[in-house]
Parts: C-alpha cells; structure tokens; sequence
C-alpha cells in the first residue's frame, strides 16, 4: 500500500541534502538510498556521511544509518532520518513511497523510473521529464535554477563550476593521480594557494587558490585520476557557509516542494 507521505531520496551529496531538509522540516517522512562510498565534497552539509560514520546531523537534523527498511518507523518516531546503502533502490518495492527523487546529480540516468513512484522527481540533466521521471527540476546556477520541467530535460552538463567570489573552475580541485587519499586540511580551515591539502599514495594535492576549504572527500577515498575531491571559496569571510546549505540546494529544493504540493501530496 502506498504511503501517502513517504519520500525517498536517491543520494543524499549537499544539493540533496538540502531537498531532504526542506521536506523534512515541512514534516515529510524521508528515506535517503545511497551507494556503499559516497563521493560528497561539502560532507558537513550531506547527510549521506552517514554511511560512513553512522549518524551525521545537518542544521540541527539528523540522519541515521540503518541495514533494514523495518527499522524506518523507529528512526521516524525518534524524529530523524534513516538512510540505507541500496544502490538499486529495491526497497521502493517494499515501502511504497508516494515520492520518488533521483538527486544521484550523476548526470545520467542510474536505473530511475516513472514506475518507481507515482509521483518522480530527478534533479539535474540525463533524464527527460515525461519519459524517464515525471518531473525534472534544473540544476544549473542562472536564471533557471530550481525551475521545474514537465517535459524535456535540464540544462546539459558543461563541466564548468558556477562562479563564487569572481572565481569559477579555479575554486575546484580534481585529483592529480589515482590512489587513497589521505586529508591532511579539514573542511572550513584556510588555506594558501598551493599549499598541499592532501596526498594521494604519494602524490600530493595542492590548494588551487588562497580561501576557505569548503569542502573535501572523505578521507581513504580511493579515488581516480581526475577526479573532483575538494572546493576552495575564495571568500575568506564565508567559513560559516561551510556548514550551511547552500542557496543553490535552497533553491532546487523549493522547486521539489511545490511539485509534491501541485500534486497533493502532503505532510
């Protein structure tokens, strides 16, 4: 039977944390899927750090993790959030969610379907609205952010970071060499341009420009060559947003609500 206010989230990086904190705190009941080594960067503002630690709290939320869907009703009565590892999402089959959102941000579709949910929601290019979900809401910094798309697709991906503090592709720091990375910066310290924020095996990572780490993977993260695994904001001032969701996921985030409230799906 389908539950009429369940939502499960696939992914749960920053941009779908910022989502699962919005409908949680509009009393949504959520169950984040995730991949057994999530790839986040702005980890102090992605709940899917539960998976490696087991809880992991953002702005005063907290997320648990969990081995079973049976084990969901106890972590909502607590009032926090469970996430399982469930790569393929077969526990959808289980619960019955009246939701589905794909928010993997992968840019590709990774096995979501209309079916999977009576109401579908993808955020990001690689699926069509129509076709492959319901409903896609744009991802991309501009004009169009948080837009919602009933038929067609968001932005294609052009690989270029939005612009923060007049800096773009700079900001964002991609793996010189493949290997386990070992951080030798936390996120929200300060650091110089050039400074070695991290070795991979023995290669080290430098700073890419003088700012605030803002974010970095997961520490022993095996990694590939070219890889995205850490941000820097140019923005000396801004290390509080370290901890903060970003007015990007703010944004994709309202967009989610209205289609889920368009569609009478309530709290």
């Amino acid at each position: 039977m389908e539950q009429k206010n369940l939502v499960i989230v696939r992914g749960g990086g920053d941009l779908a944390s910022g989502v699962i904190y919005k409908l949680y705190q509009c009393g949504y009941r959520i169950l984040i899927l995730e991949c057994e080594r999530p790839s986040a960067i702005r980890r102090e503002v992605a709940f899917c750090d539960a998976v490696y630690d087991g809880v992991k709290e953002v702005e005063g939320v907290l997320c648990q993790r969990i081995s079973t869907a049976e084990e969901c009703e106890h972590v909502w009565k607590q009032g926090e959030i469970p996430l399982i590892v469930d790569e393929k999402a077969s526990v959808t089959s289980q619960l019955h969610p009246a939701v589905l959102i794909d928010a993997i941000l992968a840019k590709k579709n990774l096995g979501t379907s209309k079916d999977m949910a009576p109401v579908t929601i993808a955020l990001g290019p690689g699926f069509e609205a129509g076709k492959d979900t319901h409903f896609v809401v744009e991802t991309k910094r501009g004009h169009n952010l948080g837009r919602i798309i009933k038929n067609g697709s968001a932005i294609p991906n052009t690989g270029i970071p939005g612009i923060i503090g007049g800096y773009g592709k700079e900001r964002v720091i991609h793996s010189p060499a493949s290997g386990r990375i070992h951080n030798i910066s936390q996120i929200a310290d300060f650091v110089e341009k050039g400074q070695m924020i991290a070795m991979v095996d023995e290669t080290p990572v430098t700073a890419s420009l003088t700012g605030v780490l803002r974010g970095i993977i997961h520490d022993g993260y095996e990694v590939f060559q070219g890889m995205k695994i850490a941000d820097i904001d140019p923005r000396k001032e801004e290390k509080q947003n370290c901890f903060t969701i970003s007015d990007k996921a703010r944004c994709i985030a309202g967009g989610v609500l209205e289609i889920l409230l368009s569609k009478g799906v309530l709290p």
